[in-house]
């Protein structure tokens, strides 16, 4: 990918570095030169960056032009935002206080550089700051008031501002941000970037090391360069086309941070924002499957006023869930009156909603994968041995049953329709609808926003057909959106 550097004056640029181009302002706004070249990265360094500025031109047209601005619109006006900085500074208290309580003054300033400071010892809190508000030079100022460190302003810095002692330590910390993001040798024509938010130390990650490798090569049939991020990744978001998150994704989380932020820079988003939200939350769905006649196991949703009605309604034994529970965590199923009351109390401490659920016993559930609104593999997900789960958790060890890929053709009658049907009514992405099939019919437990992809598990007999399925919808939308990458 090419980099440029523009500023205001070129001649007043006070760095050299290696494989970057540093362009006049003006000229990248009206050379027709700029307008047609393609995978660019541009590092915005004016001084003047306020609303309709220069510099404000200079990131606005960059992003009409498909190109990857640093700082984008949207963290210039962020940093103005004083209850979002607000917000900011309280999400990293934590970290702040870590940081700064070891110094003996009461104010504090910070130089990032690239995500990068001078000092290690606050380069998690500079790469924290850089994450929320990417760009090439921010200066935090902070302030102690009763032995508490806050966030008191951060703004944008200029290449002036930096001292002659730090200007080595920029320009290591520029090429080596540049130097990741240089396009390599390619035998093939990759248009397109997708970032593939993804941990191996993640012990709950719907996809394995294999699924994932298998992703990354999917993609690069379908003309796109996959690339594997963390968490650290966040404030390069922006310079990708698409995001594919792998991680098991909560609202409150830097999964659901990650694609809010995908999805307001404008990438192409699996899971997006709206079906997380959604997906997430089993009290949603429940209101959803009601409304749109999606049957379902018999369903109330609790709260402190009707705890009375669990018998009359759903019926014992029965099944009470945490809204946003995943991968069975928050699940309990109850047998007794005393039970159900001693553990619905201890669940709406936790919230103010719960779900209360028909039992209905199976020896396996099953496992539609939907995209895009058509059916994508399915697998029959079979309880752990001894357990009413397909996981049970007794102390440190999980036990899973087996799970058993099945021909689409094999499915019981009207189970891939009705799975169908309810994933489309949470969006166009990536879902895996949870049935059971009790004497023939058939319920859908819930619709789950990243469904389990593990090589030689759903994809058993389907292989790099599911993976490509993956990539073309990518690459489709892409396309369509009509920003060609290369």
């Amino acid at each position: 990918m090419k980099s440029l550097i523009v500023v205001e004056n070129t001649k007043r640029w006070p760095f050299e570095l290696e494989g970057v181009e540093v362009v006049a302002a003006r000229s990248y706004l009206v050379d027709p030169r700029f307008a047609e070249i393609k995978r660019t990265a541009v590092y915005n360094m004016c001084r003047r960056i306020s609303y309709q500025s220069v510099g404000y031109y200079v990131s606005l047209l960059a992003a009409a032009r498909g190109h990857r601005p640093m700082p984008s619109v949207a963290t210039v006006q962020g940093l103005g935002d004083a209850p979002l900085l607000r917000a900011a500074s309280d999400e990293l208290d934590d970290e702040i206080q870590r940081c700064l309580s070891p110094l003996r003054g009461n104010d504090f300033t910070l130089s990032i550089y690239f995500g990068r400071n001078l000092a290690k010892k606050y380069d998690r809190l500079a790469r924290a700051l850089f994450n929320q508000f990417p760009a090439p030079i921010l200066v935090a100022r902070f302030h102690r008031s009763e032995d508490e460190w806050r966030m008191t302003g951060l703004r944008l810095g200029a290449a002036s501002d930096v001292p002659e002692s730090h200007r080595p330590f920029v320009i290591e910390s520029a090429e080596g941000y540049f130097g990741r993001r240089r396009s390599k040798p390619r035998k093939t024509v990759l248009r397109y970037d997708l970032a593939i938010l993804w941990s191996e130390d993640d012990p709950a990650s719907p996809s394995d090391g294999r699924a994932i490798k298998r992703f990354v090569r999917a993609a690069a049939r379908h003309g796109i360069l996959a690339e594997v991020v963390g968490p650290e990744d966040y404030g390069r978001i922006a310079e990708f086309d698409a995001l594919f998150i792998r991680q098991t994704t909560f609202v409150n989380h830097y999964t659901y941070r990650f694609a809010t932020r995908a999805a307001a820079e404008g990438l192409v988003v699996i899971d997006d924002p709206e079906a997380i939200v959604r997906a997430t939350n089993k009290v949603f769905q429940a209101e959803v499957f009601a409304r749109h006649a999606i049957p379902s196991p018999r369903t109330l949703v609790m709260h402190e006023g009707n705890t009375a009605e669990l018998v009359e309604h759903v019926g014992l034994p029965c099944v009470l869930k945490k809204p946003d529970g995943a991968f069975s965590i928050g699940v309990v199923k109850v047998n007794t009156p005393e039970e159900a009351e001693t553990r619905l109390e201890e669940l709406l401490d936790e919230s103010e909603l719960v779900i209360a659920q028909e039992f209905a016993p199976s020896e396996y559930d099953w496992r539609v994968g939907v995209l895009d609104r058509k059916p994508l593999f399915l697998c029959r997900y079979h309880m752990a041995r001894g357990h009413w789960q397909i996981v049970s958790r007794q102390g440190k060890t999980d036990r899973y049953g087996k799970v058993e890929a099945v021909l689409m053709e094999d499915a019981p009658p009207g189970l891939i329709q009705t799975a169908v049907r309810a994933a489309s009514l949470f969006g166009d992405g990536l879902f895996g609808v949870d049935a059971k099939v009790v004497g023939g019919r058939v319920m859908v437990v819930e619709v789950n926003d990243n469904p389990n992809l593990d090589a030689g598990y759903e994809d058993a007999l389907l292989k790099d057909v599911i993976y490509d399925e993956i990539a073309a919808w990518f690459r489709a939308r892409l396309d369509r959106r009509g920003q060609d990458g290369s």
